[in-house]
């Protein structure tokens, strides 16, 4: 913007002749400095999970333990908590728990079930939704390592189906030590591996804002997460929100997205790099005059033109090739 409007004004000058704009225009001399360029706006970004419900519980009885809590990271095979003293495990599967599964059963429940047994180190067979003598095998020899009762079948309330694994979760309020559960409940919510983050902002920002632009955050562990502007859009109040993405393979937050609290949006401070820093010579950039031909000049104070090339512009200053620092450079005075 900036930058524009200075090619602006060395244009509306080249259009007059040179001997009337260099007599009528009043000029004051600025030194070429060694320096840097860059803009940046200081704004919020959100950080927020998206809770998506897939873990109904059918155990019925008293809540004995909870194993995990709201932001833990659940993987396959993992204790998430207990009633009457028996264990209840996670395991991946679009299909949730509907039935004790035994020896001569077949279906996906099983295979989901062979996978778990895989993952746990009890099976060696197929994951081919077959229940019998291998897997019954390999229900015992995994019962017999979880400390429950070892008898060949698993109780539909013993294994919660999670769509996705590993996932971070939220953890339901009545899933607590001591509350009652009649099965059906869904006391736990996937919420996928990484959270997602927006920056609010207006009309009058966008502009000044573009896709790819960096954004530092600040973690609230005060080290800085990086990322990129990916795109925009108009939330359901009709706030316009940038879409912020990672820079690497790597989430935004990496190994430190459990530092962002499940429920409200968590509010940390950002800065969204809009023209990258640039260090070189610095002049201001109303000292640019535009040639007929498409070069770009700046005058000293003896008349002679100087052919320039702009390498960064930003707030009405700019980097530039072609002088050297202490070249005293031609700009318009300020009414």
């Amino acid at each position: 913007m900036v930058a524009a409007s200075g090619v602006a004004w060395a244009s509306a000058t080249v259009l007059a002749p040179p001997s009337e704009v260099l007599s009528e225009v009043p000029f004051t001399f600025v030194a070429a400095e060694y320096g840097e360029v860059g803009s940046s706006l200081t704004l919020n970004a959100a950080a927020e999970w998206h809770p998506e419900p897939n873990g109904t519980n059918l155990a019925a009885g008293t809540v004995t333990t909870v194993d995990v809590a709201n932001g833990d990271e659940v993987v396959l095979g993992q204790r998430v908590y207990s009633v009457d003293l028996r264990p209840v495990f996670a395991a991946r599967g679009d299909i949730p728990a509907f039935r004790d599964l035994s020896r001569g059963l077949t279906g996906p429940d099983v295979m989901q079930l062979q996978e778990l047994l895989i993952a746990a180190g009890t099976y060696t067979g197929p994951a081919d939704g077959e229940f019998y003598a291998g897997t019954e095998r390999a229900v015992e020899a995994w019962q017999l390592s979880q400390g429950v009762e070892v008898d060949g079948s698993v109780r539909r309330s013993d294994i919660i189906f999670i769509s996705s694994l590993p996932t971070r979760v939220a953890v339901s309020d009545e899933l607590v030590r001591g509350a009652s559960l009649v099965g059906g409940e869904i006391v736990m919510s996937g919420l996928g591996s990484v959270p997602n983050f927006t920056i609010p902002i207006g009309d009058g920002q966008s502009g000044l804002i573009s896709d790819g632009d960096r954004v530092e955050i600040s973690a609230p562990d005060g080290s800085s997460w990086e990322a990129k502007v990916a795109n925009r859009l108009i939330d359901e109040n009709g706030q316009l929100l940038l879409i912020l993405m990672s820079t690497s393979d790597a989430s935004i937050c990496d190994l430190e997205c459990g530092a962002i609290p499940v429920g409200d949006p968590t509010l940390l401070e950002s800065r969204v790099i809009t023209q990258e820093p640039e260090v070189g010579v610095v002049i201001p950039s109303a000292a640019f005059l535009v040639k007929a031909d498409g070069e770009v000049v700046v005058v000293d104070r003896d008349g002679a033109e100087h052919v320039v090339s702009v390498v960064a512009s930003s707030r009405g200053m700019s980097v530039v090739d072609g002088i050297d620092v202490g070249l005293f450079v031609q700009v318009p005075a300020s009414e």
